[in-house]
């Protein structure tokens, strides 16, 4: 996706309609080249530098969404006839790092159904602080699961990491749709099985492995997640996710970087060599993998 930088202020622009939106959009692009770029379709997003957030030209928005094969999994696995009757109440969503999508005890208002490129943490947490990561979401799933079961609130955090796009739906247009599609409920039930074996794998994973090969563990489930050898966490949001002192994953990050396995600097992380830093991973990750595989 080809972006262009925009001098934009503040987020409640971004409310307005369609056509509204666009004509903003080319009002705080001052050079010629650029505007002649939108136009002509070459820029599909623009790069908001006070958010940070990619967002979507509305052509773009709509192509992505009337997409006949959508990037998450969970609706790929979809015949036809039941991902177009789902797609209608779909609605593409961009989110950025640090986002939360769902509280501990909250009503779940949306559904989200990640993109490639994106993940979002979900974390148990101790005295309403940011706890331990339990699990963690790409484009193999969806964030709301307990939805699908019945349940309207949520027991974790849902926190996005990064930026990119998700299909959003609203929890009620999302139990009707369920309802109606035999195919949907299917895949949830086996998605459903896949991540109840993740979180008590990372659960006994946190208790009995080392941080080093916790992390590498860590790394190279984000890595299939996102698709990507590269990875951008700060070492303090590492610690949080891992359950760790920052000093534990520095140590850990070190040590993987001597080995020549990663490369590190600055919260920019990548694999240089994926087989040697799944030597160095404890059986975790090959477990999950192997569950999420046959799922």
């Amino acid at each position: 996706m080809k972006t262009a930088s925009s001098d934009s202020r503040t987020e409640t622009d971004f409310s307005e309609t369609e056509a509204a939106f666009a004509t903003f959009i080319r009002r705080l692009i001052q050079d010629a080249a650029t505007l002649r770029a939108i136009d002509s379709g070459e820029v599909d997003a623009i790069l908001d530098p006070v958010s940070g957030r990619a967002i979507l030209l509305p052509e773009a928005r709509e192509a992505l969404r009337q997409s006949e094969v959508p990037t998450n999994q969970v609706l790929a696995t979809l015949p036809r006839e039941e991902y177009q009757r789902l797609r209608a109440g779909l609605e593409l969503v961009t989110l950025t790092f640090g986002d939360v999508l769902h509280e501990p005890g909250e009503l779940i208002q949306h559904i989200y159904f990640p993109n490639e490129g994106l993940l979002v943490s979900l974390l148990t947490l101790v005295q309403d602080r940011m706890g331990l990561e339990i699990g963690l979401v790409g484009s193999e799933g969806m964030v709301g699961l307990p939805v699908a079961q019945g349940i309207d609130t949520s027991s974790v955090r849902a926190v996005v990491q990064g930026t990119g796009t998700a299909l959003r739906m609203e929890s009620s247009q999302f139990r009707q749709a369920l309802e109606t599609s035999p195919a949907l409920q299917r895949t949830l039930h086996r998605y459903t099985y896949a991540l109840i074996a993740q979180i008590t794998q990372t659960a006994a994973c946190s208790r009995f492995h080392q941080v080093e090969a916790r992390l590498a563990r860590w790394l190279l489930m984000a890595s299939d997640r996102l698709q990507s050898n590269s990875i951008h966490f700060t070492q303090e949001w590492l610690a949080d996710l891992l359950g760790v002192r920052r000093v534990g994953v520095t140590l850990a990050a070190s040590a993987l970087q001597q080995q020549r396995l990663i490369q590190y600097s600055r919260g920019n992380i990548t694999i240089l060599d994926r087989e040697g830093l799944k030597a160095s991973a404890c059986e975790c990750y090959q477990k999950i993998k192997d569950i999420f595989d046959r799922a």
